[in-house]
């Protein structure tokens, strides 16, 4: 099984887990795949954010990571190792592979990949990163105010870097070092600041008792400093960008190249439809209250992208249906006028009033009866076939047929009630996959689709209103298609949180359904017939154990 995500986010710093938590506070299925290597990890604190100033970056992202849970978000610690585009009739897909072969597919991609900061090729340099050697006044400054700072001219940003912090202390040396000499307008702005300028080349820089005290020249000189600042040269993790036709390019300041990035607009649109990028791999400059920020646009910004594909593909699906209602009822004479209103749900034969109220009553206590995931027992029977055609009876909110539509099944979903059909028809259109369904309203105590299917799935067909199961299920094996299975799952016991099924109450063993079908034995095979256990967590968050009873044959 390949699941599939509204967005798969590459990379959890600051940018990546923003995108997420917009995306997730709009109900979004989405992955956040993180390597575990944010640029910031060396760096002890994070400044200019508001109201979490001064926080340890690994303390920030397991805060972002504990919000997101509560959104529904996953969050797993793993790298990308390729991800290509895969469309698909129902819209854009991404798949998505991992480096320990795991596969994903993605309707969209939001890729915060960061970058790498190459250091000055200076002798002991690389040690002090982020504690004494600097790169960004708004970062570190205040915590090196009134010290003795240099600054390493590699770099066309050096005396901008200079005049910066100068702003935070008398005493400032620029080394020339190996960056381009200095313009007349620029050495007089120095001289008119106080900066001090010392020619030469820096080899390396002087550690005592685990700090920085001072700047080696070549000709062996020390000027003592206790920080230095530095220009990096930027390189973004684009890696798996250039595998989608998106190679990181020049990143040019001041005239000069100092590294390369992933040009995109500034919601994070890239020139491939379906890719937004945030962060430090499209702005080396940016800060983490800035990617927070550019994050936030990108997430938001593919939502809106989703929400309107979804938009279209509902419109083009009601219009089909109407359309092909009309054209029914054109031949047959005509239909009813409720079924007329309501495109994703005919009313394919007679319903009883009081069945259709009570089930509709029982969706009706809440925005979503069922938890929106597909029944377990169908995904590990289902996964292992091949596609094909499927009857999910008793389709409720939807979540089976549309898992089954997502491995490529055609499926008939139907149910009595209209309330459920009308969500499990808007799930459908949002998920990308209504044009692989054909949801339909039976009473089954009445009526059965026609037709043959290769799966015919009969998950929890339980009630406690007066119900003929043992009629359904032999309509249910008539409708196997040769070479296809009949799914029954149901109840083995009561939930224990359940108030509506009295304990006592005992459910037909897997033995018995299978002889209520009363199948010719030389024209079925018993594949499964068990009682599996699942473990679960009830309403109020109790953890459960509940018994299924599986039957599972195939018609030869």
């Amino acid at each position: 099984m390949t699941d599939l995500y509204d967005v798969v986010v590459v990379g959890g710093g600051a940018a990546g887990l923003s995108g997420a938590l917009a995306l997730g506070r709009s109900r979004r299925s989405v992955l956040v795949v993180d390597g575990g290597a944010p640029r910031n990890a060396p760096s002890p604190q994070v400044h200019n954010l508001l109201t979490n100033d001064g926080v340890p970056p690994a303390e920030l992202y397991a805060r972002g990571r504990a919000e997101l849970a509560r959104y529904g978000v996953e969050v797993i610690d793993a790298t990308v190792a390729t991800a290509h585009r895969s469309d698909a009739p129902d819209g854009l897909r991404f798949d998505v592979t991992l480096t320990d072969g795991r596969r994903v597919l993605a309707r969209r991609l939001l890729v915060t990949t960061g970058l790498v900061d190459e250091l000055p090729e200076v002798a002991g340099l690389a040690g002090r990163w982020g504690r004494d050697v600097l790169h960004c006044p708004y970062c570190h400054g205040w915590e090196v105010r009134d010290q003795a700072v240099g600054v390493l001219a590699s770099g066309p940003t050096a005396v901008h870097q200079a005049l910066l912090f100068r702003q935070l202390t008398d005493d400032v040396v620029l080394f020339t070092h190996t960056g381009p000499a200095l313009t007349p307008e620029q050495a007089e702005q120095l001289a008119a600041r106080g900066v001090r300028v010392v020619e030469g080349e820096v080899t390396a820089v002087v550690v005592t008792d685990d700090r920085l005290t001072g700047v080696q020249l070549a000709c062996g000189a020390v000027v003592s400093r206790q920080a230095l600042v530095v220009a990096p040269r930027v390189r973004a993790r684009a890696d798996l960008l250039a595998g989608l036709g998106l190679p990181a390019e020049e990143f040019v300041v001041a005239g000069a190249v100092i590294g390369d990035h992933v040009p995109a607009d500034p919601q994070g649109a890239t020139t491939v439809p379906g890719v937004r990028v945030a962060g430090n791999v499209t702005n080396p400059m940016a800060t983490v209250p800035v990617a927070i920020a550019a994050g936030m646009q990108a997430g938001a910004a593919l939502n809106a992208e989703l929400v309107s594909e979804e938009t279209d593909r509902a419109v083009a699906a009601r219009r089909a249906a109407t359309a092909a209602r009309s054209t029914a009822e054109g031949t047959d004479g005509g239909g009813s006028a409720e079924a007329a209103d309501d495109p994703a749900t005919p009313a394919d034969g007679p319903v009883d009033a009081e069945t259709a109220r009570h089930w509709d009553a029982l969706y009706a206590e809440r925005e979503r009866r069922w938890s929106g995931r597909p029944n377990a027992r169908l995904v590990e029977v289902a996964e292992a076939l091949p596609a094909g055609t499927a009857l999910d009876l008793g389709c409720g909110e939807g979540a089976d047929a549309i898992w089954l539509a997502r491995q490529g099944w055609r499926v008939t979903a139907v149910d009595v009630s209209r309330t459920a059909l009308d969500r499990a028809a808007a799930e459908a259109a949002a998920a990308g996959v209504v044009d692989r369904i054909d949801f339909r309203r039976h009473d089954l105590a009445r009526t059965f689709p026609t037709g043959s299917y290769d799966l015919v799935s009969a998950q929890f067909l339980q009630s406690m209103i007066e119900f003929p199961r043992a009629e359904v299920l032999r309509a249910a094996a008539r409708a196997v298609a040769p070479g296809g299975r009949l799914l029954i799952v149901e109840h083995g016991a009561p939930p224990p949180w359940s108030r509506t099924i009295p304990p006592h109450v005992r459910f037909a063993t897997p033995q018995e359904t299978l002889a209520t079908l009363d199948l010719d034995p030389d024209g079925w095979h018993t594949e499964r017939l068990d009682a599996p256990v699942r473990e679960v967590t009830g309403p109020d968050g109790q953890p459960a154990s509940l018994v299924d009873h599986l039957v599972l044959v195939r018609r030869r």
